[in-house]
C-alpha cells in the first residue's frame, strides 16, 4: 500500500489507544495507518504528499453543534469583522478603510462577534463617530441581539425617515423632531434588526459561492471541520440552499454539514413541516452534507429571545396548541427536532407539550434537544433527560 498523504514528526491525538502517535497516512480521504515515523514513512512513493508536523500537536477536527454556516457563508464577504480588535480607534479606522473600498450600492456591515468590553475605551462607537468615518457609504453595525446603529446613508437606503412607522417588537429611536437617529433597539426582541439588515443588497450568485468558500475556510482555520447548521431567519428551504448544494456537488465544501429545516412563516409552520416530511427525510444526503431534522424554529409562538437586559416575555397562549401539532407530526414521522429556548419559563411550557405528546406517541429514541437554555432549572434538566433529550448551549 502507498499513501496519498503522510503527516509525520507530530504529536497526533488518536481518540484511541495509543493516545498519541507520531505519524498518519491518508489514502482516498481516509486514515489508512497510524504509528511511528519510520513505519509510516515506508508507505510513501514519489506521488505522496509528505508534511512535516514540526512536533506540533494535531487533533481531530472539531464539530460545532450549533452554527449558521450556510446563511453565514452567503453574507461573509459583505462583513467587516471586529473580532478581537483591541480598540475602538482601530475599529473605526477599519470602518473608514472599508467604506472607502466598498462599491455602491453595497453596505459596510459589522454583524456580531464583538463587544464594547474588548475595546481599550470600554465603550461602543457613537453615531456621530460612525457618520464621520463613513459619510456616504451605508453602514449597519449590530451589537449582540440588542441594538443596531445605522449611519445617515443607511437610514436613507432603508427609507427610515420622520414618517417611518414604529415596529411592533422594536424601537426606532428618534430625536426631538421625530427623525430617526440611526439607533434601532431590540425591544423586546431582535425582529427589528434582521428585517432592516435584509433591506440591503445581496451578493451575486458567483460572489455568494466565493463568500461561502472563504467562510468555510475561516471555520477550518479555527479547527472546525464539521457543524450542525441551525439555519435561521431569511433562509428558506430549498430555495436558499442552491449555493451550498453547488459547492457540495463540486467537491468544494471544506466543512461537513448536517442541516435543519427552519420554518420561516408564522401561522404556516405545520404546513411547512407537512411539506418537508414529504419532500425529504433526516439522513438524506451523504456523509459530507445531509438533512439533520427540524428546527431550531418550530413555531413562532414558542420563540423567545436572547436579550437578558429586558424582562422575559410571556409566550402567547396559543403556543401549546401550535407546538403540539408540530411536535406530534414530527414524532409520528420519526424526525429529530430542536427548539430555540432561552428562558426556563418557555422551556417549562415546551416540556409540558413534549410530555403530553410522548404519552400519546412515545418518542422512543427520537433525537431532540433545546438550544441555548441559559436559565433552565435543575428540575427541567431532569425532565429533559427523562425524555431522552439534550441541550445545545
Amino acid at each position: 500500500m502507498s499513501a496519498e498523504l503522510i503527516l509525520h514528526n507530530a504529536k497526533i491525538a488518536t481518540n484511541g489507544v495509543p493516545s498519541f502517535v507520531e505519524a498518519i497516512a491518508v489514502t482516498a480521504g481516509r486514515i489508512a495507518a497510524i504509528g511511528k515515523d519510520e513505519d509510516i514513512l515506508r508507505l510513501r512513493d514519489p506521488q505522496t504528499l509528505v508534511i512535516d508536523g514540526r512536533r506540533r500537536t494535531v487533533i481531530p477536527g472539531l464539530n460545532d453543534s450549533h452554527m449558521h454556516p450556510i446563511r453565514g457563508g452567503l453574507n461573509y464577504n459583505l462583513e467587516l469583522r471586529w473580532d478581537g480588535v483591541p480598540s475602538l480607534a482601530d475599529a473605526l479606522r477599519m470602518m473608514k478603510e472599508q467604506a472607502a473600498r466598498t462599491p455602491a450600492p453595497q453596505w459596510v456591515r459589522v454583524i456580531g462577534g464583538w463587544t464594547e468590553f474588548q475595546f481599550a475605551e470600554r465603550r461602543m462607537p457613537t453615531l456621530d463617530e460612525i457618520n464621520a468615518v463613513a459619510p456616504d457609504t451605508p453602514v449597519f453595525v449590530m451589537h449582540l441581539y440588542d441594538r443596531a446603529m445605522l449611519n445617515g446613508a443607511a437610514l436613507r437606503a432603508v427609507g427610515y425617515d420622520k414618517n417611518a412607522p414604529d415596529f411592533l417588537a422594536g424601537e426606532v429611536q428618534r430625536d426631538r423632531h421625530g427623525n430617526p437617529t440611526g439607533l434601532l433597539i431590540a425591544n423586546p426582541n431582535a425582529n427589528i434588526l434582521y428585517p432592516t439588515l435584509a433591506r440591503g443588497p445581496k451578493l451575486s450568485r458567483e460572489d455568494q459561492l466565493n463568500s461561502s468558500r472563504l467562510f468555510f475556510r475561516e471555520l477550518n482555520r479555527f479547527g472546525i471541520t464539521s457543524a450542525i447548521d441551525a439555519v435561521g431567519g431569511f433562509q428558506a428551504y430549498p430555495d436558499d440552499y442552491g449555493v451550498v448544494n453547488e459547492l457540495h456537488g463540486n467537491g468544494q465544501l471544506s466543512v461537513r454539514l448536517a442541516y435543519n429545516l427552519f420554518t420561516q412563516k408564522p401561522q404556516h409552520e405545520l404546513a411547512d413541516f407537512h411539506s418537508w416530511t414529504k419532500m425529504t427525510k433526516p439522513g438524506e444526503g451523504d456523509d459530507f452534507y445531509r438533512v439533520n431534522g427540524a428546527g431550531e424554529m418550530l413555531v413562532f409562538s414558542a420563540a423567545d429571545f436572547e436579550d437578558f437586559l429586558v424582562p422575559r416575555p410571556d409566550m402567547l397562549p396559543i403556543m401549546e396548541s401550535e407546538l403540539k401539532a408540530v411536535i406530534r407530526h414530527l414524532v409520528e414521522n420519526r424526525w429529530p427536532f430542536r427548539l430555540h429556548a432561552t428562558y426556563n419559563e418557555t422551556i417549562e411550557r415546551a416540556l409540558n407539550v413534549y410530555e403530553e405528546v410522548n404519552r400519546e406517541i412515545p418518542f422512543d429514541g427520537v433525537h431532540w434537544f433545546f438550544d441555548h437554555c441559559e436559565t433552565i432549572t435543575d428540575r427541567n434538566i431532569e425532565r429533559v433527560k427523562a425524555l431522552g433529550g439534550g441541550i445545545a448551549v
